[in-house]
């Protein structure tokens, strides 16, 4: 065997293993809905999944409209989550409200005391879409999303939200439409501006659950997964 041979050969085993390593490494996707088991899932500060306000249709978790405000809860993961990339899609019915809640704690009576909001909305037809910043994808009344694209109610849009070390990223449909840091200066003076400076523990957790909100509305969420991130 040459030495030629031999450095070629020393290179392909290198280039092999440092491929493998890195595929070995890759964060694993847990799927949280796949269309028909919600055993990810339970109601906000419950220990059981809320059946009479949340049912599984055409592959979908939705929402009952007009369920009894005392089963009408929030789902919640069964796991907290910190660093993380977390792929969705949702669609609303005419001028329906939702939202996913990140890093969410049970330290408050609402999800959306503890835990940014990524806001599901009718831009059209719901008053919150004449507010950029309570408009579909912003961080729900702090930070408004760019160049966005929508599509029309009734269709599903993708959506995706990723936090590595506290920063945060809102994509919807292929489109990065806004990011910010947990921790900057500028995003701490939009809280103090906001209805959220009278809850102490908003936004302050490092890592949570994920919250599907049931804002009273009709809304749809499916192929649900996660992966942690280091």
């Amino acid at each position: 065997m040459t030495s030629k041979f031999k450095r070629f050969t020393f290179c392909a085993i290198v280039f092999f293993m440092a491929v493998n390593t890195a595929v070995l490494a890759k964060p694993k996707w847990q799927v949280l809905f796949d269309g028909k088991s919600t055993d990810a899932w339970r109601g906000f500060r419950r220990e059981s999944f809320p059946s009479k306000c949340w049912v599984i249709e055409n592959g979908s978790l939705k929402t009952i409209a007009g369920c009894d405000e005392a089963d009408r809860v929030d789902l919640v993961t069964k796991s907290k989550y910190q660093n993380f990339e977390l792929e969705f899609e949702w669609r609303v019915a005419p001028g329906s409200n939702s939202g996913v809640i990140y890093l969410v704690s049970e330290d408050a009576d609402q999800t959306w005391k503890t835990g940014p909001e990524m806001q599901v909305l009718d831009d059209e037809k719901h008053a919150d879409g004449k507010n950029p910043k309570t408009s579909a994808g912003s961080v729900f009344d702090l930070i408004a999303p760019t160049d966005k694209t929508l599509r029309p109610v009734g269709q599903y849009n993708q959506a995706r939200i990723l936090i590595t070390n506290n920063r945060v990223e809102h994509w919807l449909n292929g489109k990065r439409i806004l990011e910010y840091n947990l921790d900057s200066d500028m995003f701490k003076s939009l809280v103090t501006q906001s209805k959220f400076k009278d809850y102490p523990h908003f936004a302050r957790n490092k890592d949570g659950y994920v919250a599907l909100q049931h804002h009273g509305d009709e809304v749809w969420y499916r192929n649900i997964r996660i992966r942690a991130l280091p």
